[in-house]
């Protein structure tokens, strides 16, 4: 059944009158022409899909899209602000944590999610909160690592 929904998209109001029950992902994707979520396993597990929703890190896959009414929904392409990366994305780049780079968007913005919540991860903690992301290229020590980095940016160098 559709139903007109309304959010917060990257900082926009949005208004879309759509299934209710249709996936976020696509929704992103295919009304909003946002590819930098992806679409993985589909299953909710490999973490492609992630963005935020009130700054939380969901999959996007296994989200209807009721569920984001009156919510605020950030993907890899709001996370900039100005023209300028975000420490997160800027620190993925320098430690060429990106190889094929279609893990990347999920990877970020699950991490920004991470350090939100832990401005001093620790790398268990990185490992941990970062576990449930895949990578097909294996770059793992170079995310850690750009956590890391992007962890000692964002409170301000310490």
């Amino acid at each position: 059944m559709s139903k007109t929904i309304r959010f917060k998209l990257n900082g926009q109001a949005k208004s879309l009158t759509v299934d209710r029950e249709r996936m976020l992902l696509w929704v992103l994707r295919t009304d909003f022409g946002l590819t930098g979520t992806k679409f993985g396993c589909g299953e909710g597990c490999c973490g492609a899909c992630t963005v935020l929703v009130n700054n939380e890190a969901v999959r996007s896959c296994q989200l209807p899209v009721k569920d984001v009414d009156g919510k605020k929904v950030t993907t890899i392409e709001g996370l900039a602000k100005n023209g300028d990366l975000h420490p997160l994305q800027k620190a993925f780049i320098k430690h060429d944590a990106l190889q094929c780079g279609y893990c990347t968007p999920g990877m970020i913005l699950n991490a920004y999610d991470l350090l939100i919540k832990n401005s001093r991860p620790t790398l268990k903690e990185i490992k941990d909160g970062m576990d449930e992301n895949l990578c097909r290229c294996a770059s793992y020590q170079r995310i850690v690592q750009a956590i890391q980095d992007a962890a000692r940016e964002m409170r301000g160098g310490r």
